[in-house]
């Protein structure tokens, strides 16, 4: 008996895995495996997504124009050229759509996020990896592996899962080197943990460059990852292009109001930032007295620490330990990192506690 047959490329597909909120044996843990905002969503947010849920029967604003309108008064960009979805995930997923296909390739650099990869094989596109420089992006060798075929670069800027930061300079001799048909998309979806003098010039090539898409998130900072909204910005003809593709109605009425609310209160943005920095670099601190023990800390500018684990403790006996005190991390077997722990920044008490299990793991192996 026949029945309906997949395409072959959709079959190469392994599932994305979120990151575990419960052990397996079923235990609930405190979630430090999916980057999320340890203080949870600022009150303006919290009350505009309530004060929104109001009327339930009418479909949202299918042109988000209040949420497109805040973003381009923050950023300083066009309106007109901001595209908004569900979660920044659909639009890599869009992205890759819209300019890649069968025969074509989509490059990326290795330990990049594990979307990218899918993204290619959901149209049927060839993922290729570049090397890394020490767990960073190293430029040379992904201009090295573009061929006539690339059609499409995915770069995380901070990287997702290893922290690294590729600087402005960097990133700027990266768009110089691809040729003007391969779509540039860099993925910041943890910009808004950087220092304004750490900008990587993102948002100003996607302003005159006409292959370069930026996407962005709430899911981090803003603290709206259970509301999945994304927003891109890119040349008037890239964002035609993906308008044509996108879900419509991606964005709902609350999320939406709950965004602009979001991106406004400044003050909340601030404070999540100066937590995140404050106990990131303490427990990198934490970690690199560990060094004798094998423990190695990758440089972060996001919030949250790939710690490799290069002695007798193992990354996955790290992680169970953790799940006896009650903590979720993101064990990275899947994305070729099986020594590696990624580990969000948390509260206070959260950090210092997985600190101390860590410590006690390390020194007892």
């Amino acid at each position: 008996m026949t029945k309906p047959a997949p395409k072959d490329w959709i079959l190469g597909i392994s599932p994305y895995v979120p990151g575990k909120s419960a052990a397996d044996d079923g235990r609930p843990l405190i979630k430090l495996s999916a980057n999320e905002n340890p203080l949870g969503t600022g009150a303006a947010a919290r009350a505009a997504l309530v004060a929104a849920t109001a009327d339930l029967a009418t479909y949202p604003d299918p042109g988000a124009a209040k949420l497109r309108e805040a973003i381009g008064a923050a950023h300083n960009l066009d309106p007109a050229r901001v595209i908004y979805g569900t979660g920044s995930d659909e639009l890599l997923h869009i992205a890759a759509s819209a300019y890649a296909g069968p025969g074509d390739e989509i490059l990326y650099v290795r330990y990049g996020f594990a979307v990218y990869d899918i993204a290619a094989r959901r149209v049927g596109a060839v993922p290729v990896q570049a090397a890394d420089a020490d767990y960073a992006t190293d430029v040379d060798a992904l201009l090295a592996a573009v061929t006539e075929k690339t059609k499409v670069v995915f770069l995380a800027n901070p990287n997702n899962p290893t922290g690294t930061m590729t600087s402005a300079s960097e990133i700027a001799r990266l768009h110089a080197g691809l040729r003007p048909d391969i779509l540039f998309v860099l993925d910041q979806a943890y910009a808004e943990y950087l220092d304004a003098s750490e900008d990587d010039g993102g948002l100003e090539l996607a302003r005159t460059a006409p292959n370069v898409f930026v996407t962005r998130t709430f899911s981090k900072i803003y603290g709206l990852a259970a509301e999945r909204i994304g927003w891109g910005y890119a040349s008037a003809e890239v964002i035609d292009v993906l308008h044509r593709i996108r879900a419509p109605f991606n964005v709902t009425t609350a999320g939406q109001a709950a965004a602009v609310a979001a991106i406004n209160d400044t003050a909340w943005v601030e404070s999540s930032r100066t937590h995140n920095a404050r106990w990131r670099e303490w427990l990198a601190g934490e970690m690199a007295a560990l060094s004798n023990h094998g423990l190695r800390v990758v440089p972060s500018k996001t919030n949250f620490l790939l710690i490799l684990f290069e002695g007798k403790l193992t990354a996955e006996a790290a992680m169970k330990g953790l799940w006896d005190e009650g903590y979720a991390t993101r064990w990275l077997p899947g994305q070729g990192l099986p020594n590696g722990l990624r580990i969000t920044i948390g509260t206070k008490a959260q950090t210092r506690a997985v600190a101390a299990k860590l410590r006690a793991m390390a020194e007892a192996a």
